[in-house]
This record gives C-alpha cells, structure tokens and sequence, in this order.
C-alpha cells in the first residue's frame, strides 16, 4: 500500500445515535470551566508516554515546542497507563481534563460521547492546517477526535533458533505453513511450544491482537455496516485453525489466564517458536535477552493470496479536551507532534511507525528487522477494528469467553460465535 493510501485512513469510530449517558453528559456542562491549566498559556498534557521513552526525551521535545511558542509553556502529567485511563475517566466526568491528553483508541468513543474531546477538525481548519500527510484520524459522529502520533504494529515473530532447527528456514506465508511450522518446533524440541495465545479475562487484549490479526490479516472483517458479523465464514476459519493448533498440543499451555507480558516473557525465554506482538518489544528483546535469535514477517494468511492484507496496530493517539480554555496553543503542541521531523524522532524513541505518512523512523535501512517490519507496515492496511467501539474492552472479553469454552471443548465453534454474536449485540 502507498503512502498516499495509508495517507487516507480514516477510523470512524462512531456507532450512530449518543447513548443516553452520552446525551445527558453533553448537555452538562460545556461552559469549559475547571477544563486545562487556565488560560494564560499554560498548557497540562497528560500521557503514559514519558516513562516508555528514554529519559528525558519528551520533556526535551517539549522544551523545544516551548521555545518555538514564546508564551506558551506545557506540564507534563506522567503515569502509567492505567492510571492514565481511569485520570481521564473521572477527568471527563468532574470537566477537569487536562488541555491535550495521550488517548487509546478504545477510550475514544466513550469519552466523545461524554462531550469531553474537542472536535480536531474545526482546530485544523480555524488554524488553516492541512491534515494530507495524517496517517490515520479517528472519528466519532463525523468529528475527528484521536489522531495517531505512534502506531505500533503487530505482526508475526519468529524464533530462529527453534525454526532452523525444524528445518524451517522461511517465514509462514500461510496458516498452513504456520501450523506446519509449529508442529515441527515442537517435534523438534518438546520443551518449546509452537505458539502462545494469550486469552486472559482479566486482560483480553489477546482477542484484538492473537486471534483477530489472522481476520484482518486475510483482509475480513468482524463487523458489517458497524454491527457485529462474528457468524460469518472468515471469522469461523479462523476459530477453526485456533482449534486445529490446539487440538494438535501446538499452543502454550495455560491460555485461559495468560496475558499479553506473559506471552512475551515466554518469547524472550525461547520457549516458544512463534507469536504474535509489536514491534515496540524489538529493542526489549534484543536488551534483555540477548541470546535470542529472531526476526519478523507480515502475519499469514488463508491462501497467501491478499492484495493488502491488514495490519493490526495500536496507537499512541492525541486529542484535546472540549473543556480546555487553551484550544489554539493545544492544536499548536499537537500539529508539533506530528511535523515530519518531530515525528520522526518520536516514533524513533517509541520503537514504533510515524503518525505522519511521509515521516520515517531511524533505523530502516540500518536494521533488518525495522526494515522488515516497515516493509511489512507499508505494505498492508493499517487495521484495528476495536478502535473507538464503545466498550471494546468488554468485547474482547466475551469473546475469549467463548473461545476459552471452544478450547476446552465445553462448545463447537459455531456455538462460541452465535454466543459472542449476541453478546456482542446487546452491547453495541
């Protein structure tokens, strides 16, 4: 896919009609009173960015927006992302949000029904910006809300040193290819799982970035006019591969509470031939495990056949609080994120891919797996069908329910998709 096309890429996150939460949150309190830092410039910038970045590096961009914005100074409000979440949470509810704020996609939708995001494109056109070199905009009800400043992509990691001694020298270009790969991983040293599915409840992430990448991969969908399609066959194959891969004793045991850290963890300890992660864990693997041999590929898909296959990703996004009495110096901090430059440099320092289109980390000629995986990312559609879904934690939840059930074989797979199909309903 060109860059003009991923230039093009529009989340729309809405789902029609605001809930009556949503409603009775709009219509309280817009005045824009207790939103920001005050309106003298000062600017609150709330984020989990700073602890994932070198030390240092993100006050230093801001000092540098500073100095380019003489009267403008920014706080920066740093802390996990948990934290971050339920700050913004509560922050939406009391109208005390900060000016600009690190948002995940899945918290959009709730958050811009509660009139708490400021609509981004009436900031870019009162400050005459042309957002052509956007990757990707997330929209609720026709506003753009979210703007992705780093995108992390998932794709397929390989552990070299269980492969090559299977006698698997390339990377799987199809889901038969991949469960022939892990079968011989395990043949060849039962002490090494083929791969790691984590489905854990209490962090369901695994549905979006394990089970439903081989969906989007394939270029399918979960959804049809915005609404659930989980019965369809697309989605039923790929539950079928799962099972195959689990019938066969080819998944790391204990899915049903494992979680994404888990999964990596048993990566970087080489006992397992293959997952699914981001590209963000490159330098982490390389830091702490130094002995481990690995490289990455675009995720299989059924037939090796697909014109631009899908790419999950996860974003680091940005948005601007509707409260803020500071909207003009707030749109000037985030267009400086994603300038060319600047967003080059960040997405360097995050391990991850611009925000701007035309942007290009350090590292992808130097680097052969970044080269690998920037080819991988440019060549396929960025994809993340959870973005702006209300409740798309929940989502995810219900359908590892049903697939935890599947595996145990408590249910077939038709059985797991008509449940999570009318859970999935009710919800949306």
């Amino acid at each position: 896919m060109s860059k003009g096309a991923l230039n093009r890429r529009t989340v729309l996150a809405g789902m029609g009609a605001v809930s009556a939460a949503g409603a009775l949150a709009a219509c309280g309190g817009g005045s824009g009173t207790g939103g920001g830092s005050g309106g003298d410039g000062k600017l609150e910038f709330q984020q989990w960015w700073e602890p994932e970045l070198p030390e240092g590096f993100l006050r230093e961009l801001m000092d540098e927006f500073e100095a380019a914005n003489d009267g403008i100074t920014v706080e920066l409000l740093s802390g996990p992302y948990a934290a971050t979440k339920e700050q913004l949470i509560a922050g939406a509810a009391s109208r005390t949000m900060p000016d600009v704020m690190g948002l995940d996609g899945a918290w959009v939708h709730d958050l811009a029904t509660q009139n708490a995001l400021a609509d981004l494109d009436q900031l870019m056109s009162d400050a005459s910006y042309d957002d052509g070199e956007l990757a990707a905009k997330v929209e609720v009800d026709g506003a753009t809300r979210m703007i992705p400043v780093a995108n992390f992509a998932y794709m397929l990691f390989m552990n070299l040193k269980a492969l090559n001694a299977a006698g698997i020298d390339a990377p799987p270009a199809t889901r038969e290819d991949f469960l022939a790969a892990a079968k011989a991983a395990v043949d060849a040293d039962p002490n090494v799982a083929g791969w790691a599915l984590p489905l854990s409840l209490e962090a369901p992430n695994g549905v979006q970035n394990d089970v439903m990448s081989w969906l989007w991969a394939d270029g399918q969908s979960m959804l049809s006019d915005g609404a659930p399609a989980l019965e369809s066959d697309a989605v039923a194959s790929v539950l079928d591969f799962i099972v195959d891969l689990n019938d066969q004793g080819l998944i790391a045991s204990g899915s049903s509470t494992m979680k994404e850290q888990d999964k990596v963890e048993e990566f970087s300890s080489g006992r397992v031939a293959m997952i699914v992660d981001t590209v963000a864990h490159v330098n982490m693997f390389r830091t702490n495990s130094p002995d481990l041999e690995f490289q990455v590929a675009a995720m299989p898909s059924a037939t090796g056949e697909v014109d631009a296959p899908g790419v999950t990703y996860g974003s680091w996004g940005i948005g601007v609080a509707e409260a803020s009495e500071n909207k003009e110096a707030a749109w000037k901090l985030v267009q400086f994120l994603m300038s060319e430059d600047v967003n080059a440099r960040m997405a360097t320092a995050a391990n991850a891919f611009p925000g701007n289109s035309v942007a290009v980390p350090d590292g992808v000629e130097d680097d052969e797996v970044t080269k690998t995986a920037f080819e991988v990312w440019q060549a396929g559609t960025p994809v993340n069908e959870f973005v702006g879904l209300p409740v798309a934690e929940q989502l995810m939840r219900d359908f590892a329910e049903q697939l935890q059930k599947t595996l145990e074989g408590s249910q077939d797979v038709a059985q797991a998709l008509t449940a999570a199909q009318e859970a999935w309903s009710a919800e949306l």
